[in-house]
């Protein structure tokens, strides 16, 4: 199927005048109003509140990756995906109750930064480093490779073209505005998202002939979240011991996931934005991965699962409307970028710049940097992602999450423990950063080329494989904290208790978890 073939001139108009919209809401924003002398354009001057946060962090987590991928293992299994969007309200509770506190009572502007204040400046410095690299790689290069693909299917330009365009409109929210810019138009992306993906979700239950015909006419394990121990996608001691190591790294440590809370304008907000982003998982499943079910009982001779999302929309829709989805998926596209661009340039001016090389750096010399930075990390990352754009034959969805899951498990080791457990020792945490890094990247570097796990049976799957690091590192990080329990972090004045979450916030969050153990009973066969 040849989608761009099936689009018509009136779809290209919709997309144009998206975009122009899009962009003069950035303008609008970064404009009207100059910062203060002192304000801090990487975290919004501190003032985003709620529906801002959990909107960019929502925006952020979803890209044109999460679109294209999830539907693609809705068609082949289901709903079992649903787990990386539903489990995941765990750790989003966990950034609001435990880290969140912590990381808004020192002050920090980076992750780094707080565990370098904590454990010392080379702590800061590894990583930075390694935040640095994470950004490129896991955010910026993977997300554009999927987009890429994407906007190459649905507008036929070249993949280099399509990036650098998408690169283009990315680097100027976050050059023009930072995080407040990206907040704001997040907002409308993401209203926008939700309206265009329920639109395709009811037309096609309604082409489907109603969710009961839809319940019979898939296999009864394609409504179950925890599958049996021995299936070959995602057993559920996977799903249930594995995804912890990865959530509590994505949601609670990784800086381009945590920016916009450390933004908050205060705790209570960051909480209820986190909040906000744990009610809006929800609609992962039915806006993202329903759509690919829904596929398997309307197309299911299709060649491709990858091309199940925009089989939906071309076969189900009309054209113009055909023409706001790709404007969505642009949207979501940049979304994730820019997020991750501004992590980029906060975490390399913060971190390494304005610690390191230009510790006297006034407020404008750090924002010139961080435009520089902003523009050289995209030009690299235009090189991985053509790079990774040569690989060929792998699974979108579990290339995405094989790749979080082996980065996952240092930075999990580290925070828990650095910022959890008082016998934790900046000697530990190098070391699980430095040797537990090369042990993490060299195991998935042989799972996923050197020894394949489709040709190698030899491997467990790579959930329990970073479950297995995690506690490898673990034990490294606690002998070796024991065994130099004279070099202790540094109490900071967040390690003071930390003040309650107020009536209101208790209350979503318990609400939330009802629903969500709810979902769960009825979703494995309850």
């Amino acid at each position: 199927m040849n989608i761009y073939d099936k689009l018509q001139p009136v779809d290209f108009i919709v997309v144009g005048i998206y975009l122009a919209i899009v962009i003069g809401m950035g303008a609008w924003v970064s404009f009207r109003s100059k910062s203060a002398v002192g304000d801090n354009q990487f975290l919004a001057g501190n003032s985003l509140r709620w529906p801002g946060i959990g909107f960019t962090m929502w925006g952020t987590n979803v890209g044109p990756s999460m679109l294209i991928a999830s539907a693609s293992i809705g068609f082949t299994t289901g709903i079992v995906a649903g787990n990386f969007a539903w489990y995941a309200f765990v750790f989003i509770f966990l950034l609001a109750a435990v880290f969140a506190p912590k990381y808004l009572g020192a002050g920090t502007a980076t992750l780094p930064g707080y565990m370098g204040n904590k454990f010392g400046a080379s702590t800061r410095s590894i990583l930075a480093w390694y935040t640095l690299i994470t950004i490129l790689v896991s955010w910026l290069s993977l997300t554009l490779f999927a987009g890429g693909i994407l906007i190459r299917q649905i507008l036929g330009l070249p993949m280099v073209l399509s990036v650098m365009v998408l690169l283009a409109i990315a680097a100027f929210f976050t050059i023009a505005g930072g995080l407040k810019t990206i907040a704001y138009t997040n907002v409308f992306q993401m209203i926008l998202l939700i309206v265009v993906s329920l639109a395709l979700t009811l037309t096609g239950l309604d082409r489907a002939g109603g969710i009961g015909t839809l319940k019979d006419a898939v296999p009864a394990g394609y409504w179950n979240l925890f599958l049996p121990s021995d299936n070959a996608d995602y057993p559920w001691p996977a799903i249930l011991l594995g995804y912890p190591v990865m959530g509590v790294w994505f949601w609670c440590t990784d800086q381009s996931m945590v920016q916009s809370v450390l933004g908050a304008k205060s705790l209570r907000q960051g909480q209820l934005g986190a909040n906000f982003t744990g009610w809006l998982k929800i609609l992962d499943v039915p806006l993202f991965i329903l759509p690919g079910i829904l596929c398997y009982v309307l197309f299911p001779n299709l060649d491709d699962p990858d091309k199940a999302y925009m089989t939906m929309v071309t076969e189900l829709f009309p054209p113009g409307m055909q023409g706001l989805v790709m404007a969505v998926l642009i949207a979501a596209l940049v979304s994730t970028v820019d997020s991750a661009l501004n992590a980029l340039s906060t975490v390399f001016t913060m971190d390494i710049y304005a610690k390191k090389y230009k510790p006297g750096a006034g407020s404008g010399e750090i924002r010139k940097t961080g435009h520089i930075v902003t523009i050289a990390g995209a030009a690299i990352a235009v090189f991985i992602t053509l790079a990774i754009d040569s690989i060929k034959g792998l699974n979108l969805f579990d290339v995405f999450q094989s790749v979080l899951g082996f980065i996952a498990p240092p930075m999990t080791t580290v925070f828990l423990f650095g910022v959890l457990w008082k016998k934790a020792t900046a000697k530990a945490v190098n070391i699980v950063l430095t040797l537990g890094t090369a042990l993490s990247i060299a195991t998935g570097v042989c799972y996923l080329w050197i020894f394949p796990a489709e040709t190698h049976d030899f491997w467990p799957h790579f959930l329990l494989l970073s479950f297995y690091i995690f506690l490898a590192l673990s034990a490294m990080m606690i002998i070796v904290s024991l065994a130099d329990n004279n070099d202790t972090g540094t109490t900071l004045r967040e390690d003071l208790p930390a003040t309650a979450m107020s009536g209101t916030v208790c209350w979503l969050w318990a609400a939330l978890a009802v629903i969500m153990a709810g979902l769960y009973l009825l979703f494995n066969g309850w």
